[in-house]
C-alpha cells in the first residue's frame, strides 16, 4: 500500500483488546506487520498507547517518525568474525542486533539513568499486557539459570546437548531403582548376601564422595576439609569424623580412592555399596566372595551395574514402557525451537547409543513439537555412543549411521545433517566451521560433561542439576530458621570478644604485668572472676542451643546430608566449588531457556569476600 507522507504523518487510531489494564500512557516503538510505504520506502511509526475506559481496550496513535530506503531492513545482526568485537565485560558482540533505521533520538533525550529507568517500565507493562512473563519472574524462581561466568547466548554459534538426564530427567526411584534391583541381582547370582535389602534414594545426594579405603561416604566442604561422615548406612558423629580424617583432604586426583558421585546415575551404586559395607562389617560377606576390604568390595558393586548396563535388559524394559521412566517435559522441544529459529546450530551428543537413543528422543520429543515435526528435525548433527569423556580428549573412529535399523558405515568426514556413532569434538569443530567458545555443551555430568569440554576444547558449558529446584525451596522454607540460627552465632560471636578481651586481661595481671587499661589492672579479682564465669556459662548455654540447629540445617532438602550446595551453614560444598570452576551456567532442567530467550546475556554475580562484611558495616557507622 502507498501512501504520501502526509497522510502516513496523521494520526492513526485502533483498539487493542487488552481488558484490566492501567491508565497511564505508554510511548513505544512499534514494528507493525503491514508495512507501509511512502515513496517507495517504509516508515517507522512511533506509537502512543494510552488506555480507554469506554471499552474498556487501548488507544493506538501511530506517526511517522523515520523512512527507511527500499530494499534496506531496519535491524541487521552482527555474525561476521570480523566485524564483531567485545564489550565491556570482555563477551563476543557476536550475534547483537543494530538499530540501521529508527525512531527520532530526539523521544529519548534526557539523563540516561531516568530513560532507561521509564523505557523497562513501559517495555514491563507491555510485557504484562501480552501476557508475557516478565524475565525478572524467570531468574527469581526454582527453575532460574545461575551465572558463574558471564555468557552472551547471542554470541554463541552451536549449543551441544547430552540426553540422559539432560534432554530427559528420568524418575530417580523408577529408573535408580531398577538399575539397582539388576545390580542386586547380578551380585545374588555370584553369592553375594543381599536378600532384604531395597532401594533408599535418600541414603545419597549427588556431590558426594565415596572412600574406597574405609567404605565411608563423605561430603567435604570447596577446599576438600571432609565434613560429614556415613560408613555402612549409619552416620558418624563429629567427633568421629575428626578421630578418622582428622585434616585430611579429600583429592579427587587419587581415582584408587575416591568416587566422586558426579550425576544421578551414580546414586543406584553408591546405595548398592554403602548398604554391602554394613553386611560386611557384620560379617555376612566372607573373604571367598571377596577379599575383605571396601575397595574390593567396591570394585564387586561396580561390575555387577556394569553388567546390568551392558547387557541390555535394563535399556530394553525402559524402551519399551518409557512413559514409567521419564518426566515428561512439553516445554522442553519448545525451547529447542527457538534457539534454532535463532540460527543456533544444535548438536546431540551422547553416550547411548542409536537405537535408545532414537526410542526415547521420539517418546520425549515428538509428540510435543509442531506440524509433525520429528526431534532429529531439531538437531543439525546427532553423534551416539560418543565414548564421553574421550571424546573431548582424543579422536576415534567415526561410523555413519545409514538406515533406520542401526547399519553403521565408516566415514572419515562428518557433514551437517548427518547421524554418526563414534568420532571426536575436534571433528564437530571441523565440520560445523565454529570452534572454542562459539559452542555451548549442555550436560549433566560435571566431569564427563562439562569438565573435559571446557579444559581440552574450552566450550562455554552449561550444568544441568534438577535437585536445584528442591533445594532452592527448602532454602526458601528455612529462611527463618537460618535467620535465627546466624542471630545466635552474632550473639556467641559479640560474647566471645567481650570475654576475650577478660581473659587476656585476667591472664596478664596473674603474669604480674599490667592489663590492657589502667582501670582493668585495679579491677577486683572477685569481680573480674565473676564476669568472666556469667560469660562462660551464657556461651555454653548458647553452643548447646546452636549445635543442635546446625546438625538440623538443610534437613528439608536430605536428613542426613543437608543441602546440595553447602557443606556447613555458610561454606560451600565440593560439588559447588565444581560447578562453579567448570560450568559457565547452571540450572535444574534444559527447558528452562524457554523463559530466557535465544539472546540472554547471562552476567555473573558478585562474588562476596571475607571482608566485604566489614567494610560495608563500616560504611554504614560512618553514614
Amino acid at each position: 500500500m502507498h501512501m504520501n507522507c502526509s497522510t502516513i504523518c496523521q494520526a492513526v487510531t485502533s483498539c487493542m483488546n487488552i481488558p484490566n489494564s492501567t491508565s497511564r500512557t505508554l510511548h513505544k516503538p512499534f514494528v507493525f506487520p503491514n508495512t507501509q510505504k511512502c515513496d517507495g520506502a517504509l516508515v517507522l511509526f512511533r506509537s502512543s498507547v494510552s488506555y480507554n475506559k469506554v471499552n474498556g481496550g487501548f488507544s493506538l496513535c501511530r506517526c511517522a517518525t523515520t523512512s527507511v530506503p527500499p530494499g534496506e531492513d531496519v535491524f541487521s545482526v552482527v555474525t561476521s568474525d570480523a566485524l564483531s568485537g567485545v564489550d565491556y565485560l570482555g563477551q563476543s558482540t557476536k550475534g547483537d542486533l543494530n538499530l540501521n533505521f529508527g525512531i527520532d533520538g530526539k523521544a529519548l533525550q534526557g539523563p540516561v539513568e531516568e530513560v532507561a529507568k521509564m523505557e523497562a517500565q513501559e517495555a514491563e507493562n507491555l510485557l504484562q499486557h501480552l501476557g508475557i512473563p516478565v524475565p525478572y519472574n524467570a531468574r527469581h524462581s526454582p527453575r532460574g539459570i545461575f551465572c558463574s561466568r558471564t555468557l552472551n547466548l547471542r554470541s554463541i554459534s552451536a549449543i551441544g546437548y547430552d540426553m540422559d538426564y539432560t534432554l530427559m530427567h528420568y524418575n530417580v526411584m523408577a529408573w535408580e531403582g531398577r538399575a539397582y534391583d539388576y545390580c542386586m541381582e547380578n551380585l545374588r547370582n555370584v553369592g553375594f548376601p543381599v536378600d532384604g535389602l531395597a532401594f533408599d534414594p535418600d541414603l545419597v545426594i549427588r556431590g558426594l564422595v565415596i572412600d574406597k579405603e574405609k567404605g565411608n561416604l563423605v561430603k567435604a566442604d570447596r577446599f576438600g576439609y571432609i565434613k560429614r561422615v556415613m560408613h555402612g548406612t549409619r552416620m558418624l558423629s563429629t567427633r568421629e569424623v575428626s578421630e578418622i580424617y582428622g585434616r585430611e583432604l579429600v583429592d579427587l586426583r587419587k581415582e584408587s580412592r575416591w568416587e566422586f558421585l558426579n550425576t544421578l546415575f551414580s546414586v543406584s551404586e553408591a546405595v548398592a555399596y554403602m548398604q554391602l559395607v554394613d553386611r560386611m562389617d557384620e560379617g555376612i560377606i566372607g573373604p571367598d566372595l571377596c577379599p575383605l576390604e571396601y575397595k574390593c568390595l567396591y570394585k564387586a558393586v561396580g561390575k555387577a551395574l556394569f553388567r546390568a548396563h551392558v547387557e541390555g535388559q535394563l535399556k530394553s524394559e525402559i524402551m519399551s514402557k518409557p512413559e514409567l521412566f521419564v518426566e515428561p517435559d512439553p516445554e522442553l522441544p519448545l525451547a529447542l525451537l527457538d534457539q534454532k529459529e535463532a540460527g543456533k546450530r544444535l548438536l546431540l551428543i551422547t553416550n547411548s547409543d542409536y537405537h535408545y537413543t532414537d526410542k526415547m528422543m521420539q517418546h520425549s520429543f515428538n509428540r510435543y513439537l509442531p506440524n509433525d515435526m520429528s526431534w532429529r528435525e531439531l538437531f543439525e548433527m546427532v553423534i551416539v555412543s560418543a565414548r564421553k569423556p574421550e571424546f573431548f580428549q582424543m579422536s576415534h573412529p567415526m561410523y555413519e549411521v545409514v538406515t533406520d535399523e542401526g547399519l553403521m558405515r565408516p566415514c572419515f568426514k562428518a557433514r551437517p545433517g548427518g547421524l554418526y556413532s563414534g568420532g571426536s569434538a575436534q571433528m564437530v569443530e571441523s565440520s560445523l566451521n565454529v570452534h572454542g567458545d562459539e559452542i555451548l555443551y549442555v550436560g549433566d555430568h560435571i566431569y564427563t560433561d562439562v569438565s573435559q569440554s571446557k579444559v581440552h576444547l574450552r566450550w562455554r558449558t552449561a550444568l544441568i542439576c534438577r535437585e536445584l529446584e528442591e533445594e532452592y525451596n527448602a532454602l526458601i522454607h528455612s529462611q527463618q530458621e537460618r535467620a535465627t540460627l546466624i542471630d545466635l552465632i552474632n550473639q556467641k560471636e559479640v560474647l566471645g570478644d567481650l570475654f576475650n578481651q577478660l581473659r587476656l586481661a585476667l591472664q596478664r595481671r596473674t603474669a604480674g604485668r599490667p592489663a590492657q587499661t589502667l582501670a582493668a589492672t585495679h579491677m577486683d579479682d572477685d569481680e573480674l572472676t565473676e564476669s568472666i564465669q556469667k560469660l562462660l556459662l551464657v556461651m555454653q548455654r548458647l553452643d548447646q542451643k546452636i549445635g543442635p540447629m546446625l546438625d538440623e540445617d538443610g534437613e528439608l532438602f536430605n536428613k542426613r546430608w543437608g543441602y546440595l550446595s553447602r557443606a556447613g551453614l555458610w561454606d560451600k560444598s565440593h560439588l559447588m566449588r565444581q560447578i562453579e570452576k567448570y560450568a559457565d551456567i547452571y540450572t535444574s532442567r534444559v527447558s528452562n531457556f524457554l523463559h530466557y530467550t535465544p539472546f540472554m546475556y547471562f552476567r555473573a554475580q558478585e562474588q562476596n569476600l571475607a571482608h566485604d562484611s566489614y567494610t560495608f558495616d563500616h560504611l554504614r557507622r560512618e553514614n
